[in-house]
């Protein structure tokens, strides 16, 4: 596997977990509130956040990469 496609995919999974992390704590914690089933909750969110999100980061990363790209250099 070529160093870049490694780079990439290690980034998508940290990226993942911070960015999935803080939001769902943020947006948990707002709409529910410290509860006794906060933590419980906000795993379950978490980690469903998580599988959707890596993904869209392999995915669709570079292809707004490109446009980023393109709206700069115009």
């Amino acid at each position: 596997m070529k160093t870049e496609v490694k780079q990439r995919i290690a980034f998508a999974l940290m990226m993942g977990i911070i960015t999935t992390g803080i939001i769902s704590f943020t947006l948990i914690s707002i709409n529910i509130g410290f509860s006794e089933k906060f933590l419980g909750i906000w795993l379950r969110s978490w980690g469903t956040a998580y599988v959707v999100v890596i993904p869209a980061i392999l995915f669709l990363g570079p292809k707004v990469q490109g446009v980023v790209s393109r709206l700069i250099k115009s």
